[in-house]
Protein backbone atom coordinates (compact mmCIF):
# COMPACT_ATOMS: atom_id res chain seq x y z
CA UNK A 1 0.00 0.00 0.00
CA UNK A 2 2.88 2.55 0.91
CA UNK A 3 4.73 1.20 -2.58
CA UNK A 4 1.65 2.62 -4.62
CA UNK A 5 1.33 5.50 -2.75
CA UNK A 6 4.95 6.79 -3.13
CA UNK A 7 4.39 6.14 -7.26
CA UNK A 8 1.32 8.05 -7.22
CA UNK A 9 3.02 11.15 -5.24
CA UNK A 10 5.76 11.04 -7.79
CA UNK A 11 3.66 10.97 -10.50
CA UNK A 12 1.62 14.03 -9.52
CA UNK A 13 4.76 15.95 -8.85
CA UNK A 14 6.17 15.24 -12.23
CA UNK A 15 2.86 16.40 -13.60
CA UNK A 16 2.41 19.18 -12.20
CA UNK A 17 5.95 20.47 -12.69
CA UNK A 18 5.60 19.86 -16.39
CA UNK A 19 2.65 21.59 -16.63
CA UNK A 20 3.61 25.00 -14.92
CA UNK A 21 7.11 24.64 -16.93
CA UNK A 22 6.38 24.10 -20.09
CA UNK A 23 7.80 26.20 -22.94
CA UNK A 24 9.41 28.83 -19.99
CA UNK A 25 13.32 28.15 -19.77
CA UNK A 26 12.02 27.21 -15.86
CA UNK A 27 11.32 31.00 -15.22
CA UNK A 28 8.07 30.80 -13.70
CA UNK A 29 4.25 31.23 -15.50
CA UNK A 30 4.05 33.08 -18.84
CA UNK A 31 2.48 36.89 -19.01
CA UNK A 32 -0.95 36.75 -20.36
CA UNK A 33 -1.42 38.34 -23.14
CA UNK A 34 -2.68 41.76 -23.33
CA UNK A 35 -5.36 42.11 -26.18
CA UNK A 36 -6.14 46.24 -26.24
CA UNK A 37 -2.93 47.63 -24.56
CA UNK A 38 -4.31 50.91 -25.51
CA UNK A 39 -4.60 53.26 -28.34
CA UNK A 40 -0.44 53.45 -30.10
CA UNK A 41 -2.39 56.35 -32.86
CA UNK A 42 -0.31 59.29 -33.13
CA UNK A 43 -2.10 62.36 -32.36
CA UNK A 44 -1.56 63.27 -36.48
CA UNK A 45 -3.57 59.47 -37.27
CA UNK A 46 -6.47 60.69 -34.23
CA UNK A 47 -6.75 64.13 -36.05
CA UNK A 48 -7.08 62.12 -39.70
CA UNK A 49 -9.13 59.26 -38.40
CA UNK A 50 -11.56 61.29 -36.52
CA UNK A 51 -15.02 60.68 -36.73
CA UNK A 52 -15.30 64.44 -37.43
CA UNK A 53 -19.53 65.98 -37.82
CA UNK A 54 -19.88 67.28 -40.69
CA UNK A 55 -22.11 69.26 -42.35
CA UNK A 56 -22.11 71.19 -46.31
CA UNK A 57 -22.73 74.84 -45.65
CA UNK A 58 -22.76 75.59 -49.31
CA UNK A 59 -21.39 74.48 -52.93
CA UNK A 60 -17.64 76.20 -51.29
CA UNK A 61 -17.82 75.66 -47.52
CA UNK A 62 -18.24 72.32 -45.12
CA UNK A 63 -18.27 72.79 -41.64
CA UNK A 64 -16.62 70.15 -39.28
CA UNK A 65 -16.73 69.31 -35.76
CA UNK A 66 -14.90 67.21 -33.46
CA UNK A 67 -15.06 66.90 -29.80
CA UNK A 68 -11.80 64.80 -28.90
CA UNK A 69 -11.51 63.15 -25.22
CA UNK A 70 -7.64 62.33 -25.89
CA UNK A 71 -5.85 64.67 -28.52
CA UNK A 72 -2.35 65.71 -27.14
CA UNK A 73 -3.41 63.82 -23.86
CA UNK A 74 -6.43 66.01 -23.13
CA UNK A 75 -9.72 66.84 -24.24
CA UNK A 76 -10.00 69.03 -27.16
CA UNK A 77 -12.70 70.85 -28.79
CA UNK A 78 -12.15 72.13 -32.87
CA UNK A 79 -14.32 73.59 -35.20
CA UNK A 80 -12.68 73.29 -39.22
CA UNK A 81 -14.24 75.35 -41.80
CA UNK A 82 -13.00 74.15 -45.35
CA UNK A 83 -13.57 76.65 -47.99
CA UNK A 84 -12.64 75.43 -51.95
CA UNK A 85 -10.90 79.25 -52.87
CA UNK A 86 -11.50 78.07 -56.46
CA UNK A 87 -15.19 78.09 -56.29
CA UNK A 88 -16.32 81.16 -58.49
CA UNK A 89 -18.96 82.65 -56.01
CA UNK A 90 -16.85 82.46 -52.99
CA UNK A 91 -15.37 85.56 -51.72
CA UNK A 92 -13.44 86.29 -48.74
CA UNK A 93 -13.90 89.65 -47.01
CA UNK A 94 -12.17 90.96 -43.96
CA UNK A 95 -14.98 93.68 -42.18
CA UNK A 96 -13.60 95.68 -39.83
CA UNK A 97 -13.68 98.82 -37.31
CA UNK A 98 -11.50 100.90 -36.66
CA UNK A 99 -9.76 102.80 -33.23
CA UNK A 100 -12.79 103.62 -30.68
CA UNK A 101 -14.58 100.83 -31.59
CA UNK A 102 -15.33 97.14 -31.59
CA UNK A 103 -17.53 94.41 -33.37
CA UNK A 104 -18.60 90.71 -32.78
CA UNK A 105 -17.61 88.18 -35.31
CA UNK A 106 -21.52 87.19 -35.43
CA UNK A 107 -22.21 90.99 -36.29
CA UNK A 108 -19.56 91.66 -38.87
CA UNK A 109 -20.69 88.21 -40.69
CA UNK A 110 -24.13 89.30 -40.60
CA UNK A 111 -23.65 92.60 -41.88
CA UNK A 112 -21.70 91.07 -44.55
CA UNK A 113 -24.05 88.02 -45.18
CA UNK A 114 -21.51 85.45 -44.73
CA UNK A 115 -22.48 82.00 -44.68
CA UNK A 116 -19.35 81.13 -42.32
CA UNK A 117 -16.68 83.47 -39.95
CA UNK A 118 -14.02 83.34 -37.40
CA UNK A 119 -12.65 86.41 -35.52
CA UNK A 120 -9.61 87.81 -36.80
CA UNK A 121 -6.25 89.47 -35.72
CA UNK A 122 -4.83 91.36 -32.82
CA UNK A 123 -6.48 94.32 -31.17
CA UNK A 124 -6.21 97.13 -28.56
CA UNK A 125 -8.74 95.39 -25.57
CA UNK A 126 -8.94 98.93 -24.25
CA UNK A 127 -9.65 101.67 -27.28
CA UNK A 128 -10.49 99.21 -29.96
CA UNK A 129 -9.31 99.11 -33.83
CA UNK A 130 -6.09 96.59 -34.87
CA UNK A 131 -2.69 97.15 -33.26
CA UNK A 132 -1.44 94.94 -36.16
CA UNK A 133 -0.68 96.04 -40.23
CA UNK A 134 -3.89 96.22 -41.73
CA UNK A 135 -4.40 97.13 -45.48
CA UNK A 136 -8.43 96.81 -47.36
CA UNK A 137 -8.88 97.16 -50.40
CA UNK A 138 -5.35 98.77 -51.01
CA UNK A 139 -5.54 101.09 -48.18
CA UNK A 140 -3.73 101.29 -45.17
CA UNK A 141 -6.04 101.15 -41.77
CA UNK A 142 -3.16 100.90 -39.27
CA UNK A 143 0.60 99.89 -39.05
CA UNK A 144 1.97 97.47 -36.32
CA UNK A 145 2.14 99.35 -32.87
CA UNK A 146 5.52 100.16 -31.61
CA UNK A 147 6.86 97.74 -29.12
CA UNK A 148 4.31 95.36 -30.74
CA UNK A 149 5.84 91.15 -30.16
CA UNK A 150 7.57 90.75 -33.28
CA UNK A 151 6.61 86.88 -33.66
CA UNK A 152 3.09 87.68 -33.34
CA UNK A 153 3.20 89.40 -36.48
CA UNK A 154 5.24 87.47 -38.92
CA UNK A 155 2.57 86.44 -41.48
CA UNK A 156 0.20 87.82 -43.28
CA UNK A 157 -3.55 86.89 -44.68
CA UNK A 158 -3.21 88.00 -48.38
CA UNK A 159 -5.58 88.55 -50.51
CA UNK A 160 -4.89 90.02 -53.88
CA UNK A 161 -6.89 92.53 -56.53
CA UNK A 162 -8.58 89.07 -58.10
CA UNK A 163 -9.35 87.69 -55.01
CA UNK A 164 -6.65 85.04 -54.83
CA UNK A 165 -6.07 84.32 -50.94
CA UNK A 166 -1.97 83.14 -49.64
CA UNK A 167 -0.24 82.81 -46.89
CA UNK A 168 3.19 85.45 -46.48
CA UNK A 169 5.52 85.50 -44.53
CA UNK A 170 6.98 89.21 -43.33
CA UNK A 171 9.74 90.68 -45.13
CA UNK A 172 12.91 91.65 -43.86
CA UNK A 173 11.82 95.17 -45.12
CA UNK A 174 8.55 95.35 -43.17
CA UNK A 175 4.77 95.08 -44.39
CA UNK A 176 4.93 98.16 -46.45
CA UNK A 177 7.39 96.36 -48.89
CA UNK A 178 4.82 93.47 -50.33
CA UNK A 179 1.26 95.03 -52.06
CA UNK A 180 -1.36 92.68 -51.70
CA UNK A 181 -4.63 94.69 -52.19
CA UNK A 182 -6.00 93.53 -48.80
CA UNK A 183 -3.66 92.44 -46.01
CA UNK A 184 -4.46 91.37 -41.99
CA UNK A 185 -1.18 90.42 -40.20
CA UNK A 186 -0.98 88.18 -36.76
CA UNK A 187 1.27 85.17 -35.68
CA UNK A 188 3.06 83.32 -34.87
CA UNK A 189 3.55 81.62 -38.25
CA UNK A 190 2.51 78.32 -37.97
CA UNK A 191 3.54 76.65 -41.33
CA UNK A 192 5.04 77.54 -44.14
CA UNK A 193 5.74 75.44 -48.14
CA UNK A 194 4.68 72.80 -46.44
CA UNK A 195 6.53 72.38 -43.40
CA UNK A 196 6.27 73.15 -39.14
CA UNK A 197 7.94 76.54 -38.01
CA UNK A 198 9.84 76.22 -35.30
CA UNK A 199 8.17 78.33 -32.57
CA UNK A 200 9.91 80.64 -30.23
CA UNK A 201 10.22 79.46 -26.63
CA UNK A 202 7.73 81.77 -24.94
CA UNK A 203 4.65 81.33 -22.58
CA UNK A 204 2.45 82.78 -25.63
CA UNK A 205 3.38 79.79 -27.74
CA UNK A 206 4.16 77.37 -24.80
CA UNK A 207 0.50 78.07 -22.82
CA UNK A 208 -2.44 76.06 -23.80
CA UNK A 209 -5.16 78.74 -24.36
CA UNK A 210 -7.99 78.85 -27.07
CA UNK A 211 -6.51 79.64 -30.74
CA UNK A 212 -7.91 80.78 -33.94
CA UNK A 213 -6.10 79.96 -37.12
CA UNK A 214 -6.49 79.90 -41.03
CA UNK A 215 -4.04 77.75 -43.28
CA UNK A 216 -3.51 76.80 -47.52
CA UNK A 217 -4.07 73.44 -48.45
CA UNK A 218 -2.43 71.70 -51.75
CA UNK A 219 -5.08 71.96 -53.73
CA UNK A 220 -6.25 75.48 -52.78
CA UNK A 221 -8.48 75.05 -49.73
CA UNK A 222 -8.78 77.70 -47.15
CA UNK A 223 -9.27 75.56 -43.65
CA UNK A 224 -9.73 77.64 -40.74
CA UNK A 225 -10.11 76.28 -36.96
CA UNK A 226 -11.47 77.43 -33.74
CA UNK A 227 -9.92 75.71 -31.19
CA UNK A 228 -11.67 76.02 -27.67
CA UNK A 229 -10.35 76.27 -24.17
CA UNK A 230 -10.32 77.11 -21.02
CA UNK A 231 -12.71 74.64 -20.11
CA UNK A 232 -12.68 71.30 -18.31
CA UNK A 233 -14.23 70.38 -21.95
CA UNK A 234 -11.47 71.62 -23.99
CA UNK A 235 -8.12 72.20 -22.64
CA UNK A 236 -6.70 74.65 -25.86
CA UNK A 237 -3.75 74.22 -27.68
CA UNK A 238 0.30 75.81 -27.11
CA UNK A 239 1.11 77.11 -30.78
CA UNK A 240 2.86 73.55 -31.58
CA UNK A 241 0.45 71.38 -30.85
CA UNK A 242 -1.69 74.11 -33.70
CA UNK A 243 0.63 73.47 -35.92
CA UNK A 244 0.43 69.63 -36.35
CA UNK A 245 -3.25 70.11 -36.44
CA UNK A 246 -3.19 72.43 -38.95
CA UNK A 247 -0.42 69.68 -40.96
CA UNK A 248 -2.82 67.48 -40.45
CA UNK A 249 -5.66 68.90 -41.79
CA UNK A 250 -3.38 69.00 -44.76
CA UNK A 251 -2.17 72.74 -44.82
CA UNK A 252 1.00 73.79 -46.93
CA UNK A 253 0.83 76.86 -45.07
CA UNK A 254 -0.57 78.20 -42.07
CA UNK A 255 -0.54 81.15 -39.06
CA UNK A 256 -1.88 81.78 -35.66
CA UNK A 257 -4.69 84.70 -35.57
CA UNK A 258 -5.63 86.31 -32.32
CA UNK A 259 -6.89 83.73 -29.42
CA UNK A 260 -8.36 83.07 -26.10
CA UNK A 261 -11.54 85.19 -25.63
CA UNK A 262 -12.04 86.37 -29.39
CA UNK A 263 -11.45 82.81 -30.70
CA UNK A 264 -14.99 82.21 -32.50
CA UNK A 265 -16.55 80.46 -35.11
CA UNK A 266 -19.75 81.53 -36.83
CA UNK A 267 -22.31 79.96 -39.44
CA UNK A 268 -25.55 81.50 -41.02
CA UNK A 269 -28.54 80.36 -39.49
CA UNK A 270 -26.93 78.60 -36.59
CA UNK A 271 -25.09 81.44 -35.28
CA UNK A 272 -21.90 80.66 -33.08
CA UNK A 273 -20.82 77.48 -33.30
CA UNK A 274 -17.88 77.26 -31.07
CA UNK A 275 -17.61 77.54 -27.85
CA UNK A 276 -15.78 81.02 -27.37
CA UNK A 277 -14.21 81.30 -23.57
CA UNK A 278 -15.03 84.96 -22.92
CA UNK A 279 -18.11 84.35 -19.78
CA UNK A 280 -15.89 81.46 -18.93
CA UNK A 281 -18.40 78.83 -19.51
CA UNK A 282 -18.20 76.14 -21.87
CA UNK A 283 -21.60 77.17 -23.83
CA UNK A 284 -22.04 79.69 -27.63
CA UNK A 285 -21.88 82.74 -25.53
CA UNK A 286 -18.66 84.37 -24.34
CA UNK A 287 -18.41 85.86 -27.52
CA UNK A 288 -15.96 88.50 -27.44
CA UNK A 289 -15.91 92.30 -29.54
CA UNK A 290 -12.89 92.39 -31.35
CA UNK A 291 -12.09 94.35 -34.40
CA UNK A 292 -11.55 92.39 -37.54
CA UNK A 293 -13.24 89.38 -39.00
CA UNK A 294 -12.78 87.02 -41.69
CA UNK A 295 -15.51 86.34 -43.29
CA UNK A 296 -16.47 83.78 -46.05
CA UNK A 297 -19.14 84.99 -48.34
CA UNK A 298 -21.21 83.11 -51.22
CA UNK A 299 -21.86 85.59 -53.85
CA UNK A 300 -25.81 85.66 -55.84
Amino acid sequence: MKRKLFLYIALLTVALYTGCGKDNNGQGPEKPQVENPGSSKTDKEKITGAAWETQKLSDAISWRYCPFTDLFSSRQSVTVFDIDLSHSKLMVDIPFVRTGAFIKTSEAAVNVKATAAINGSYFNTTAGGSTVFFKKDGQIITRTVSGFTPYRENAGFAIDNTGKVSIVKRPTSGWEAIDPYTLLVSGPLLMFDGKAIEQVNETFTKERNPRTAVGITKDNHLIAVVVDGRATEAAGMTTPELALLMEALGCQSAMNLDGGGSSTAWVKGRGVVSYPSDNNKFDHDGERAVATVISFIMKD
